[in-house]
């Protein structure tokens, strides 16, 4: 491994700067370069994770607020995680020349994007989804116990966010209204990056100049796969919420709620579908309310009530959640 890439880098220095536009070519590229064994091995992962609902939906405009807030707060963990075993291993020969603060890190970002949504007490509302805590425990297992292996996790994300994600930045301000100034969207915002393609091939290529036998580029590649399924399993949290909630109105916010027009009601419609009139309040106005505190787990279990919305069992169970609200 030369000396140059031994040397942690706290960003792009001017030489290479100059350097990392260059494309690669393709008569250089080896079946065993990290970059590429990435590629094919994740193929299949990358597309099941775009063809989730979640994504599909994302991309045609299907996204509520709500649901969009608690996809950042999902990401504003995962990044808290990710950073800071980065930041444990930048001097990690394994992993010291992918470490780029200044270019990639996410969490200021984010931070700014969550104090948007949710206020100035933003932190004392968070908590961690049960798909995203699983997430992040993995992030932090491989930073303090195998940290060649933050490689899959660096290039699954942010390789990721300089790719797709500029698309949803594009469908996020668009559908859901936010400024063009960037507020709510600064997480997709790479502000010291000046040509994402030309930095992504510079990426690439220190990633194929680390000094790794096959073997451990293979696990790199698992590990790749294994980021993808808890992504997956973050998307799959976040269509269970969005595929219960009720519609929305222009401005975001829920056209049942409780008040108005009982017809709008997702919980009245299936009800009447059924054929049943029971007499128990809508769950709908409860999960909501839940929603809006930015509890996931508890607001997955008021939606798991919701199925089964026996008048004893759920006022019962509307006072156990009181308990922990």
């Amino acid at each position: 491994m030369s000396s140059e890439l031994e040397t942690p880098s706290d960003g792009v220095d001017e030489s290479e700067k100059k350097n990392y536009g260059t494309p690669e070519r393709e008569n250089h590229i080896k079946i065993t370069d990290l970059s590429e064994l990435l590629k094919e091995g994740t193929k299949e992962s990358h597309d099941r994770a775009e063809n989730t609902q979640f994504v599909k939906d994302f991309l045609k405009g299907h996204i509520k607020k709500d649901l969009f807030k608690l996809a950042t707060t999902a990401l504003y963990f995962t990044y808290l995680a990710l950073e800071e075993e980065m930041e444990r291993n930048k001097d990690h020969p394994a992993f010291a020349p992918l470490y780029f603060p200044v270019e990639l890190h996410r969490t200021e970002a984010l931070t700014k994007d969550m104090e948007y949504f949710f206020g100035k007490d933003w932190k004392e509302q968070l908590q961690c989804s049960e798909a995203t805590q699983s997430y992040i425990d993995r992030i932090h297992y491989v930073g303090q116990h195998e940290p060649e292996l933050l490689v899959a996790h660096a290039y699954t994300r942010y390789m990721g966010d300089l790719s797709g994600g500029q698309v949803l930045r594009k469908v996020a301000q668009r559908v859901l209204k936010l400024p063009s100034t960037g507020e709510g969207t600064q997480f997709y915002q790479f502000e010291n990056i000046d040509n994402a393609q030309q930095f992504k091939q510079f990426y690439r290529a220190r990633m194929n100049a680390l000094d790794l036998d096959m073997k451990t580029k293979e696990k790199i590649v698992e590990e790749a796969n294994r980021a993808f399924e808890y992504n997956m399993q973050i998307f799959n949290e976040l269509d269970k919420v969005g595929s219960l909630l009720g519609k929305e109105s222009q401005d975001g916010e829920f056209l049942h709620d409780g008040k108005g027009d009982v017809r709008k009601c997702p919980y009245y419609a299936a009800q009447q579908s059924k054929g049943t009139h029971e007499s128990c309040a809508c769950p709908f106005k409860t999960a909501t309310a839940v929603l809006r505190q930015l509890n996931l787990q508890l607001f997955l279990a008021v939606l798991a009530l919701a199925t089964n919305p026996c008048c004893s069992f759920w006022t019962e169970q509307k006072q156990s959640v009181r308990l922990h609200m």
